[in-house]
């Protein structure tokens, strides 16, 4: 972004017209894993604004997957814009399901004060030799990528967003842990795979509850993502227990309803 603004300030200096400012180069950001190369290219007309953005896939010279993608709006970007020009991992391209064939990970942000991220994941189908993709929508929270299980696969380690502002404001809202596998296509929910994951995850949010009970909201977005994850460990009546006995708000029954109601609805009370 910093030579996309240098080059327009320079032509407006050395015409003295800043409508030359508008003509701008497409920026490209790139990944390759064996003879499957990818990139997506973009305009960028200001600082905060993405025009045709592009993806091209390539596999063995030639190309077989070239089209404008559709924004949300003109913040839309592709997240690789955003990360420093040293990183390695702009534009992932690795085999996500153990089938030899590496799927690319196009992530992109919608921009705004906290929301949103997504990926598009390619996924090459030999017998159409073409790409398909599905897109998996992350929120505000994101993803890391992470072998969990060392099989030498990848998971997405992330959160489950439907928490964000479920119960308190965005900055005090807490969100249980959510695993991801790419299998043939498909996001699967793994989560529950992984309990001490899950255990680790709860202890950190009963400390964060700790030490926010006594401000905004008594700590209760915390409470709510540590009863979810407790869920997930079939220890739902202790997390209950243990959540009646800590949550002093004066809205204690109507907050217990409430979280009862959501936690039914999104799927952790079955």
């Amino acid at each position: 972004m910093k030579s996309i603004r240098s080059f327009v300030l320079a032509l407006a200096v050395l015409s003295g017209i800043a409508g030359l400012a508008t003509s701008v180069q497409a920026e490209v950001i790139t990944g390759q894993s064996g003879n499957v190369r990818a990139e997506i290219s973009y305009e960028q007309p200001q600082e905060y604004q993405y025009k045709n953005v592009q993806i091209k896939i390539v596999r063995a010279g030639k190309t077989v997957l070239e089209q404008k993608l559709p924004q949300d709006s003109e913040y839309d970007r592709p997240i690789g814009a955003l990360l420093d020009k040293n990183d390695q991992n702009k534009l992932p391209v690795l085999d996500l399901d153990g089938d030899k064939e590496p799927e690319v990970v196009a992530d992109f942000f919608t921009g705004g004060a906290h929301c949103c991220t997504y990926s598009l994941i390619y996924r090459y189908d030999s017998k159409a030799n073409q790409y398909k993709k599905i897109r998996q929508e992350w929120g505000n929270g994101g993803y890391r990528l992470k072998d969990l299980d060392r099989d030498g696969l990848p998971e997405f380690e992330s959160r489950d967003d439907r928490f964000a502002y479920a119960f308190t404001s965005y900055a005090t809202s807490g969100y249980p842990l959510q695993i991801w596998q790419y299998r043939q296509g498909k996001m699967i929910d793994v989560t529950r795979r992984y309990p001490k994951l899950i255990y680790a995850h709860a202890f950190g949010l009963w400390q964060t509850f700790l030490s926010a009970r006594n401000e905004v909201d008594n700590g209760k977005g915390f409470l709510s993502a540590y009863l979810a994850d407790k869920y997930m460990l079939g220890q739902g009546e202790d997390g209950w227990q243990k959540v009646k006995q800590a949550y002093k708000g004066s809205d204690r029954n109507q907050y217990f309803a409430e979280l009862r109601k959501f936690l039914r609805e999104t799927g952790y009370i079955k």
